[in-house]
């Protein structure tokens, strides 16, 4: 009974003591408040560490466990300081703990009223700091993955550029290798054969018909043995138009073509024609690979024949245009080949000279130079929602999707609606065009025509 008024003693007198320094606290400047734990009470901020002066000490005689799950069950001794004289407190005392928790709270309420002093802002100011930190370290993170992502985006570019390069740089080497099959031995040794043969024949003959010095007479510099092209039959002094063979690659074997020996020097080999509409070139793809109509009025020659002529020789072209109204225009270009079907017959044409216009390649939004074979079956031109060949009904070198169409519908006059007539964007009137309600322009011929480059009429 004694040792329990002691306590109560001691306890309320604690209080007391407490609340007077609280008062204290609250209405003076303070530079330091004391600091419970299981040291005692300590000055926080203070320059020397040093423990501030009171005369009532509570502290725990003996060794408490601070951690583990065990800690809030485990009893230790306190004792209470009072001057002159020292209070051993009972293990089981253990209201004199949820006293010391109580009180803990009021010194953080306490701490809350403090928030002026310049020790309490440098506290916040750590912890405002500290939430910076980490505010920019999570910033940082995100920036370094938005950083690698960029790194990966340019990487990814640069891939997809490298791997365009090396599709072109392919399909550059492609051509050259189809140059170089010309140089196959095989057919290298038979033409020698064949040409020797025929020099051998020339000289027996010579020698059983000449029995004085024979005259002198003009040879050809050089023996055609198959003619690759109309040109080759001009050197063979053959001035008429009209259908002959070629073979422009003895493995492909012959195939007939319309040579025109009389315009513009000759030697030119026709490879499309319009006159009178009589042909649709509506046409399949199979249909414009083989070539269709008669080489005597309307035909396309047909794509593998095109490749094969265009292979075997640097090539030129030249078309001529002309209109219901008489009006002729040409266009020539000194470089025109056309690949095979593996690169789906894409066309390389450059070197544009004449009166016609370069509609070929009006401007870089529509160039149908190094641009793919589409028919209405096959899509390959550059329009992403569509087929031109299928809208315009015809085969061609489409953009997206041109700025001229040699292969259009054959219309007899001037006519309304879709251009999907024959069309060049280069021609002279065109203008009258610009509304879609206008007429629109009609051709009476067209012909396509090549011959070689180096050809001297």
């Amino acid at each position: 009974m004694r040792t329990i008024l002691l306590c109560v003693f001691a306890c309320l007198l604690l209080t007391a003591t407490l609340v007077q320094r609280t008062s204290q606290a609250a209405d003076l400047p303070i530079t330091s408040h004391p600091r419970w734990d299981s040291k005692g009470p300590s000055t926080v901020g203070s320059e020397s560490g040093t423990p501030t002066s009171c005369p009532v000490k509570l502290r725990p005689s003996g060794q408490c466990g601070s951690s583990g799950a065990g800690a809030e069950e485990e009893d230790c001794p306190y004792q209470l300081t009072l001057p002159p004289f020292t209070i051993q407190m009972p293990k089981q005392f253990r209201l004199l703990e949820k006293m010391m928790k109580e009180l803990q709270s009021l010194k953080e309420v306490v701490d809350k009223l403090k928030n002026g002093c310049q020790e309490c802002r440098g506290v916040r100011g750590n912890g405002a700091f500290g939430y910076q930190q980490s505010k920019r370290q999570f910033g940082t993170l995100h920036f370094k993955n938005d950083f690698n992502k960029e790194r990966v985006l340019v990487k990814l570019n640069r891939m997809s550029a490298s791997l365009r390069n090396a599709r072109s740089q392919i399909s550059a080497l492609q051509g050259q290798m189809e140059g170089l099959n010309l140089l196959n031995m095989d057919n290298v040794q038979a033409m020698v054969d064949r040409q020797v043969e025929n020099i051998t024949g020339v000289v027996n003959k010579l020698s059983s018909t000449c029995t004085n010095a024979c005259p002198v007479q003009n040879t050809p510099q050089s023996v055609i043995v198959a003619p690759r092209d109309c040109s080759d039959y001009n050197i063979l002094e053959v001035r008429k138009s009209g259908v002959y063979r070629l073979t422009p690659d003895p493995r492909n074997g012959t195939f007939e073509v319309f040579c025109d020996m009389e315009s513009f020097g000759g030697g030119w080999t026709v490879i499309q024609q319009r006159l009178d509409g009589s042909i649709s070139f509506n046409r399949t793809w199979p249909e414009y690979k083989k070539g269709f109509g008669n080489l005597r009025g309307e035909f396309w020659l047909g794509n593998d024949h095109i490749h094969l002529l265009t292979k075997a020789k640097d090539m030129v072209m030249r078309i001529e245009l002309e209109d219901f109204e008489g009006v002729r225009e040409y266009a020539k270009y000194d470089q025109f080949y056309v690949a095979n079907e593996f690169l789906r017959y894409r066309l390389s044409v450059s070197g544009y000279s004449g009166t016609a216009g370069n509609a070929i390649s009006l401007n870089k939004h529509f160039n149908h130079d190094q641009k793919f074979f589409s028919t209405p079956d096959r899509d390959n031109d550059m329009y992403p929602s569509g087929n031109c060949g299928a809208y315009y009904s015809s085969g061609w070198w489409f953009d997206a999707c041109m700025s001229a169409n040699l292969n259009g519908k054959y219309y007899h006059k001037r006519y309304k609606g879709v251009r999907n007539g024959i069309f060049w964007g280069t021609w002279h009137n065109l203008t009258t065009e610009y509304y879609p309600t206008n007429y629109r322009q009609a051709f009476k011929t067209v012909k396509m025509m090549i011959r070689p480059k180096n050809y001297a009429p």
